[in-house]
């Protein structure tokens, strides 16, 4: 079993500790069984303090993150990393445990701890886009991508604050076992299956409300409706909106364009119905609204580098597994 460590650095930041043990530990197989074990660890056993007023007792001690296939650091105010670029000893020989090829992560500036043990060094990593300059101040050498939710740089993935976590959660859920299983922790959770890490980290109207003036019904319409014509014009009249409008709108609300958004849902139910069903490739192209089989192909070679084929047998195989 695949295990992550979640290592808690006082003061931790409470809601992006939380997120981790929520995720991976809601994915299971079709028989319902775990996919991940799950370890709270810190450089002790002692209750670590909080940003809300309360403690968190970890599982284990520091030894914990050489046993894990994937460590991910959540936010934390230590001083340090955040304000001085400096890293206390215990926490470097924590780090320095970790195995070759172990997948690292952070969520908000969790990043800064692994920036000061020159893990980010030469990588391209983001976090909270208030903190973003004070990253590049302090760790030149790191690539910061600014305002992204997350970054997947091979075996290192970071995200911005908050809820782009529960974002680079579920994509890691994604890439290891498939959209079924990300989104059904996403229904869990209560949160939309899949926001791309490129997208923004702050929109205009960051909660819109549905009814006049707004994009969510014809968004909600255009999600059971993936086969068919989904041109800004008709969701638009959809919207009761001029084209402009709309996509103005639209961007706001979401920050994505409609072409973008739209293409991210298809390329989604694709990627499920490659892994979930027998459907011939011409078949899900058709049901996805990617319209052939060779449309279908070249964009899921960009998003993932795989054929449907290709797609679909690996994640037929790590299902058997």
């Amino acid at each position: 079993m695949h295990t992550v460590a979640v290592l808690l650095l006082e003061p931790i930041v409470g809601f992006d500790a939380a997120i981790p043990p929520l995720c991976f530990s809601e994915a299971t197989d079709e028989a319902d069984r775990p996919l991940y074990r799950v370890i709270t660890c810190g450089v002790d056993r002692n209750p670590v303090r909080a940003t809300g007023g309360y403690t968190i007792t970890p599982e284990a001690g520091p030894e914990a993150l050489a046993l894990a296939d994937t460590v991910i650091v959540p936010g934390t105010k230590i001083n340090g990393p955040r304000f001085d670029g400096t890293l206390p000893d215990d926490i470097r020989a924590a780090l320095a445990t970790i195995r070759p090829g172990t997948r690292i992560v952070s969520i908000c500036t969790g990043a800064f701890v692994l920036a000061a043990a020159g893990l980010l060094d030469g990588r391209s990593v983001t976090t909270h886009w208030k903190y973003g300059a004070q990253l590049r101040r302090l760790y030149p050498a790191v690539g910061l991508v600014d305002h992204v939710l997350f970054t997947d740089d091979g075996d290192v993935f970071t995200s911005a604050g908050l809820a782009a976590g529960l974002d680079l959660c579920l994509h890691l859920i994604r890439s290891d076992h498939g959209a079924a299983v990300a989104n059904k922790v996403a229904r869990h959770c209560v949160v939309p299956p899949a926001r791309e890490g490129t997208q923004a980290q702050f929109i205009d109207v960051p909660v819109p409300v549905s009814g006049a003036g707004s994009t969510v019904e014809p968004r909600d319409w255009a999600v059971r409706n993936l086969h068919e014509n989904l041109s800004v014009e008709v969701l638009a009249r959809r919207a009761g909106m001029s084209v402009r409008t709309f996509n103005r709108r639209f961007r706001e609300e979401t920050g994505q364009t409609p072409g973008a958004w739209i293409l991210r849902r298809r390329l989604d139910r694709a990627r499920e119905l490659l892994e979930t069903s027998e459907l011939s490739v011409d078949a899900v192209a058709r049901d996805s609204g990617l319209g052939t089989g060779a449309s279908l192909r070249a964009h899921l070679r960009r998003d993932t580098g795989m054929t449907p084929l290709g797609y679909r047998r690996v994640f037929r195989e790590a299902a058997g597994a």
